[in-house]
């Protein structure tokens, strides 16, 4: 089946409007039980396709465990590297290790051997007519990787990356509320 008519079906199993939202000028996320309202950048609006479509690839549900699989993925296949999205991919690790810590340590294992579906520069067009079959043998890696020293580092120095993206905007709201009560 191709990627189109997957990401169609995933977007009406898990009530997610068509096109990922990409239409929308916002997007929402529940993050502690709160439906949080939040701009829909042109840059997300660019990319979500190909993370809807890793939610695909790893067979990972839209909730938080989910998420944490997928962000331990991406940030382990490079994805960091595309400034300012990783910055969501950063978040959601940093989230999720707090609820999920084993699905985002899963994620990242799974990720070392695998090339991130962003890393392919295939234009969003031609991506949507791939079939499932071709996405997977373009996107697994050839050489096994096993998580070792090197691996471990990486995945650690990640967590600690993660945590201060994930805990700066409390900081943030923190110091400003103590700041208004001087």
């Amino acid at each position: 089946m191709t990627l189109d008519k997957l990401l169609t079906e995933f977007y009406k199993e898990n009530g997610i409007p068509e096109n990922g939202g990409i239409d929308k000028n916002t997007f929402e996320m529940k993050v502690f039980g709160i439906n949080l309202r939040l701009p829909n950048s042109q840059f997300r609006k660019d990319v979500i396709h190909i993370h809807d479509i890793q939610h695909i690839l790893n067979n990972c549900d839209i909730t938080w465990k989910g998420e944490g699989f997928i962000a331990g993925w991406e940030i382990s296949t490079g994805f960091w590297k595309y400034f300012p999205i990783a910055i969501f991919s950063l978040w959601a690790m940093g989230h999720s290790l707090w609820l999920h810590p084993k699905a985002v340590y899963q994620g990242f294992k799974k990720g070392l051997n695998y090339i991130g579906i962003i890393d392919l520069k295939i234009s969003k067009s031609d991506f949507m007519k791939m079939e499932f079959d071709k996405l997977v043998e373009n996107t697994r890696k050839e050489k096994t990787t096993k998580m070792g020293i090197l691996q471990w580092t990486k995945f650690l120095f990640w967590i600690l990356v993660s945590q201060i993206v994930f805990i700066f905007p409390f900081l943030i709201v923190l110091i400003g509320i103590i700041w208004v009560l001087k």
